[in-house]
């Protein structure tokens, strides 16, 4: 599929239902475990997805459509939400994340961005040049690489108890 900005904002505009739909009211069994050391549960993930959204995809975008000379992006911390989302109950994680995207993606639709505006640049710390059609991409890969790694975490909960079908259960083999 080549890049549409309204195919990319239909996932990030689902994201925070299909989150709520599958973890809210959950156990904390299937949303506090993870996969071991330095590996995140469902929270975290979602702790994560919130630091995102209020840190990075906004802020770069701002730095790729100003007109300032260096748009150099600030380094992402990618464990704030061990220290951001501690203490709070995952309903309040997943109804900041909703209220934040949903404020963000208003920002995007009202921006009414053109190829133009898509193709300008901005400057990563790690990868160098990128454009902004670019980063709109990787922020809806990035929530669907997120909804896979929660649903492999919840999977392996189960991992043992699914007896001989693990051969057919990818989800907890990778």
């Amino acid at each position: 599929m080549t890049f549409d900005l309204n195919r990319c904002l239909e996932v990030l505009e689902r994201t925070p239902r299909a989150l709520e739909l599958l973890l809210l009211e959950l156990s904390p069994e299937w949303t506090m475990h993870n996969e071991g050391p330095d590996t995140w549960s469902p929270y975290d993930v979602v702790g994560h997805l919130i630091h995102g959204e209020r840190t990075d995809w906004m802020a770069r975008m701002d730095i790729i459509l100003s007109d300032q000379a260096d748009k150099t992006f600030a380094t992402f911390d990618r464990v704030a939400q061990f220290r951001e989302s501690q203490g709070k109950p995952l309903a309040t994680l997943l109804a900041e994340f909703h209220e934040v995207r949903t404020a963000n993606l208003f920002k995007v639709r009202t921006r009414h961005l053109t190829d133009a505006d898509l193709d300008r640049t901005g400057t990563h710390p790690k990868f160098g040049t990128v454009t902004l059609r670019q980063l709109v991409a990787t922020w809806a890969v990035h929530d669907l690489d997120h909804l896979a790694q929660i649903s492999r975490v919840m999977a392996k909960q189960l991992k043992v108890e699914v007896g001989p079908w693990v051969e057919y259960m990818r989800v907890v083999r990778d």
